[in-house]
């Protein structure tokens, strides 16, 4: 694959994850205040990008048969769009005459493209030629061109740079950060456009197209942060809700007292069909694995935890594996003597769990279904911690 094929695959590519990025973000950008700027940037950007497309201009021209209109009509979106881009960005506390100027600026910059594109006469268009020889016809509108989205680009990148270390929100200090490479690419394109204009480098050009095409990519993760953060913390809760599933239910099932209700019949129907959201599906099953195991301290054998750690170490587990092991052998123990309908003694609490970490707990409920079979069997009430043979 030749690097102008590439250039046209990621492209496509761009526009297409921009126009996804801008349907699937559009209600919740729009209601908040500080991504809704962001979303009608993006919005630019993505027209322009659309516009920049070969498949799109070679259509364009079939349909107008005018290749002059078609260059100039992409070219003044292009600056527009930057212009518009640079007034989303900007905030609105800022001076009215900074945003005066600037819109000021970006029609002074389009109504100037217009008037060469119509003072040129009969030509077959502006562009910038990638085989080497002068620029003519299109010097001037280049430059007009290419300074336009520098200024508006460079300007953009110190503004996100700026607010992006002043936010406290999470997701929007990487959404401007985001923005921020996007122009910096951006401002890479168009400052090699504007070397092609006076020192020729054919080989360039193909990999230039490369670079704008990421800044599309760029813009459309831009706008997927808040959803990429969501999925992540829906794929965490579910990990939670999975995993800490079978300690949750038999745990419960000992220490019937702390569950609301009854556990699902199996995990699957825990998992697809849970009776609250995930977060709070994961938080109660934490909160009641918990409440069980202080229930359950008090059903600890003597050296209960000793000699689930023996097994534990015969299993060749590594040393943090083994610490997560053995407390699952321990509480199965307990368990079994709770449910044996042993008397309950003063508690001894399990070192680790009293901080509450759901880490801990997770790695506890992985080790669960063998650990807890071993202190069902012979494997953990036979064996002797050291020191205590006779």
């Amino acid at each position: 694959m030749t690097v102008t094929e590439w250039a046209n695959d990621i492209g496509r590519w761009s526009v297409v994850l921009m126009w996804a990025a801008l349907i699937i973000r559009a209600r919740p950008a729009l209601k908040l205040h500080y991504q809704r700027g962001l979303w009608f940037a993006i919005l630019t950007a993505a027209t322009a990008t659309t516009l920049f497309q070969p498949e799109v201009i070679n259509r364009a021209v079939e349909l107008t048969g005018d290749a002059r209109a078609v260059t100039l009509s992409r070219n003044v979106v292009g600056v527009l769009a930057a212009g518009l881009t640079l007034l989303l960005i900007i905030d609105s506390a800022r001076p009215r005459r900074a945003r005066l100027f600037i819109a000021a600026a970006t029609a002074c910059a389009t109504t100037t493209l217009v008037g060469m594109d119509l003072a040129r006469g009969d030509y077959p268009g502006p562009g910038v030629p990638l085989n080497g020889g002068p620029a003519e016809p299109s010097t001037a509108y280049w430059l007009v061109v290419s300074v336009a989205h520098l200024v508006a680009d460079l300007v953009i990148v110190l503004v996100c740079a700026r607010y992006s270390a002043r936010t406290e929100d999470r997701d929007l200090a990487w959404s401007l950060r985001l923005f921020a490479a996007g122009s910096l690419l951006a401002v890479v394109y168009w400052a090699g456009s504007l070397a092609q204009l006076y020192a020729r480098a054919p080989d360039a050009a193909p990999w230039l197209a490369v670079v704008i095409n990421l800044h599309g990519v760029s813009r459309a993760l831009t706008l997927l942060v808040p959803t990429a953060t969501r999925a992540v913390r829906l794929a965490r809760e579910a990990r939670t809700v999975w995993v800490l599933w079978p300690l949750w239910r038999d745990l419960s099932a000992a220490v019937p007292a702390v569950a609301l209700g009854p556990p699902y019949r199996t995990r699957l129907h825990a998992f697809l069909r849970p009776r609250a959201p995930l977060a709070l599906q994961a938080h109660r099953q934490t909160i009641e694995t918990y409440d069980a195991i202080l229930q359950l301290q008090a059903h600890l054998a003597p050296h209960a935890y000793e000699r689930a750690t023996q097994h534990a170490q015969e299993l060749r587990l590594p040393a943090a594996q083994a610490a997560a092991a053995a407390l699952a052998g321990a509480l199965g123990q307990a368990r079994n003597a709770k449910l044996s309908g042993g008397a309950a003694t003063d508690p001894s609490p399990l070192p680790g769990l009293e901080r509450g970490d759901a880490g801990l707990l997770l790695a506890v409920a992985r080790h669960w279904p063998a650990m807890s079979r071993a202190a069902s069997g012979h494997e953990l009430t036979d064996a002797r911690p050291e020191g205590d043979a006779a």
